[in-house]
Parts: structure tokens; sequence; C-alpha cells
């Protein structure tokens, strides 16, 4: 959440912003809970002072009728003025929970997706001598996918993945992680990109599925509830992303500035109702409510976050360069970039059989909004404690990317070329 110092000098600001975002705060009423919150505060401990400073003068002796009187008083209007301050206090924590970070200064104002800024297109889209089909048709009729059995075992959305297909996934996680993991690759990719920022390689992770309700919402990722599932009896949560395990790994920890920056590459199975999809979206894999994802996620100094937010969309150009696929990349404006984010950007791969790009990646920037609430700080090399930024990004969304490989690397009778960074993971082959 946003800093309630910040909210206070510059309220027309954080108002605006929200308007941008397509939020609806009450900035005015939230300072005016902040007001009375301050105020009943400072009378609940000056008076728990006061009885502090009575207890010290009878430690050893006889209080004198006075003293107990007073602190009769005392107890009485602590009995009135906690209640209160707890019931302004939850308010107000309601109230600043609702505001949305500041977007960035470069942020598109936007009230819809469709004003989402196209900044760079690579590779044209692939075209053939022949009529595309889409990944559902070539996956069922090669023995890749079956959707029917899952629908028997666990209802629509569901999948079993087979064969060849196991195998194409399992070497794109390991393209991935090998990737990523070695700092000679991140190297080159910052050089690459114009960056002057650590090499440091991200730590692999294979993180719980699950996460308590306070760690979710803390991350602000718990929002929109309804495309979550919920474990029934327990305080948990399947998550929907591996950045809401990663993110909320270091909650209350303090980090050496020289640790800086940590860098995770977690490979997590995730879980999203997906509430309205409809249509081309419920062929084959491309929205599922279980699929796997390779998600990248770091802890930054302030001044670092901004070009750690570049060395992750890097990152992504990368991995979706080497696999030989074209792809456009957008800076997504105020409406689009969420609530918990700064900027964000999405890259859109071209999918033949639907002749159209879609979504495979996005990238966000936090700066401190997580860690104020998770309370992940770092300290400076002068001693100071200051907040954390925080990035994440997707690495893959193994099937989306899958859907990508296949529709563009379709042959006429059904097969599909592989990339050939991916082929010493498949025993060199060059088709399946």
């Amino acid at each position: 959440m946003l800093d309630i110092r910040f909210i206070r000098d510059n309220a027309d600001l954080v108002q605006t912003n929200a308007r941008n975002k397509g939020y609806k705060v009450d900035i005015a009423n939230l300072l005016q809970l902040d007001v009375e919150r301050r105020d009943l505060q400072n009378q609940v401990d000056d008076l728990r002072q006061k009885r502090n400073d009575i207890v010290s003068r009878t430690k050893g002796a006889k209080p004198t009728p006075e003293l107990i009187s007073e602190g009769k008083a005392i107890k009485d209007q602590l009995s009135v003025l906690e209640p209160k301050f707890k019931q302004v206090d939850e308010q107000f924590v309601v109230l600043i929970k609702q505001v949305p970070n500041m977007a960035a200064a470069d942020v598109p104002v936007g009230v819809s997706e469709d004003e989402n800024v196209i900044s760079k297109v690579v590779g044209e889209p692939t075209r053939f001598d022949f009529a595309p089909r889409n990944h559902a048709d070539i996956a069922t009729s090669r023995g890749w996918l079956d959707k029917e059995r899952a629908a028997k075992v666990t209802g629509s959305r569901f999948a079993y993945i087979e064969g060849d297909l196991v195998k194409l996934q399992m070497s794109i996680v390991q393209f991935v992680m090998n990737t990523l993991s070695d700092e000679a690759k991140i190297a080159e990719i910052a050089t690459g990109a114009g960056l002057t920022i650590s090499t440091k390689p991200l730590k692999l992770i294979l993180p719980p599925l699950m996460i308590r309700t306070d760690m979710y919402d803390a991350m602000d990722r718990l929002e929109p509830r309804e495309d979550r599932y919920k474990l029934e009896g327990d305080d948990l949560w399947l998550q929907g992303s591996a950045e809401h395990v990663l993110g909320s790994m270091h909650a209350g920890e303090i980090f050496d500035e020289a640790d800086l920056p940590l860098r995770y590459l977690g490979y997590a199975t995730s879980f999203r109702r997906e509430a309205g999809t409809y249509g081309k979206d419920m062929e084959g894999i491309l929205r599922m409510h279980q699929f796997d994802k390779l998600e990248m996620e770091s802890f930054t100094t302030a001044e670092d976050g901004p070009s750690e937010h570049l060395l992750f969309v890097a990152i992504q150009e990368y991995l979706l360069t080497q696999l030989g696929l074209p792809y456009r990349v957008l800076q997504k404006c105020t409406f689009d970039i969420g609530k918990p984010n700064a900027r964000g950007v999405d890259m859109e791969t071209w999918l033949p059989g639907q002749d159209k790009y879609r979504e495979t990646h996005t990238a966000d920037y936090m700066t401190d909004y997580q860690s104020r609430r998770l309370n992940t700080r770092v300290r400076r090399q002068t001693g100071a404690l200051e907040l954390v930024h925080t990035n994440d990004a997707t690495a893959f969304a193994l099937g989306r990317i899958m859907i990508a490989i296949i529709e563009n690397g379709q042959t006429e009778d059904g097969r599909v070329n592989i990339p050939s960074v991916l082929q010493p993971y498949l025993a060199n082959a060059t088709m399946l």
C-alpha cells in the first residue's frame, strides 16, 4: 500500500491516479479518518502513559485515594477511547488498502486495455502455404491432449497432457532454468539491453502451491477473490501464480544491502477460475483452471527497481527470440497495469491458429507497494532501514508458449518443428 505520509502530501495527485487506474477511492474521507485516528491514538497513548506513571508511583507503597480515583478515571476513559480508536483504525486500514499504487510517469493514461501502446514488433506473423490449424486440433490428433477424459474426472477446463507434449514442456523448463541460472547469460542479456546492472543469476525455486489469506492479501494479489480457489475449512488458497508465494516468502525480513538484488525463478502449478471465459479461449489449453508457469521475482533497492524491471523485460524478449517466435511488446496503460503496479509491460506472441497476437508474458514493477505491508526491508550500508522494491515477470506460461510453438512450427501433415534451443533437451529431435 502507499505511505500515508505521501497521501497526505499529495492528496489530489493520489486521487487523480486512482481515477486514471479505474478505482473509486475517496481520498478526502481517508484523510479525515487519518486525522481522527491520529487524534484518538494520541489520547489513548497519553492516558496509557498516565496510567503507567501511577503504577510506577505506587510501587511498594499503598496508593492514595487521589491516585485510586485518578486511575479509575483513566480506566473509564480508556474503556471508551480504545474501542473507538479500534473502529476508526479498522475503517482507515480498509480505505488505505483500496488506494492503488502510483503509476510511473511514462505510463500512458487510458480507460481500457485498448489504449495500451505497442512499443515494439519483432518478426513477421508466420504464414503458411496451407490453412494453419490451431493447437487444439494438432495436439488432439497427435494424442498429446485429452480434455474429454479430464472433463470426466474434474470437469471442464482441465486436460491430460500426454506423450511428446510432456517432453516439450519439460524441455522448455530445462532451457529456461539453465539460461536464467547462468550468470554469463544474464550478463549477455543485460548488455544487449544496454543496462548497467547486477548480473546475479536467478535462484531456482519450487515454491509451495498454497498461501495464507494474510500473505495473499499483503501481496495485494488476492482480489478478485471469485477468480481464486479457497480450501474449505483452511485458511489457505491455491496460488494463482508463483510470484504470489515468491514475493511473500521474505515477509518481516531485513536484507543486507550487499545481498541485493535477490532474484528467483519459480516453477509452479497455478490455479484460477478464469470466470467469464468463452469462445475460442475455451479451446485446447489457452485458458485452463490449472496451468504451469515459470515466474521471475526480485527484491532490490529503490534506485535499482526500475532497471530491474527493464532487465526482466529484456529476459522475456531474449527467451522469445531464442524460440524464434514473432511477438510484440505493449506498454500497458493506467487502466490495465493493475492496482499494486507502478508500471506494466505485456508481450503478445503471434498465434497462426487464431490469426492474432495473444498475451504470453507480463512484467510488473510494484515499487515498495507490496513490501510496505509485507514489511520486507533492506539495511543500507549507512545503517538506515528502507523498504525493498519488488518486480515480477513471466518467464514462460508453459501452456501458452507450447501453443505458440505448435502453431508457428506446424507442418501441413500435422507435425511440429522444434526450436533449435530446445532440441538438445529432446534427444536432438528437430520435429515432433
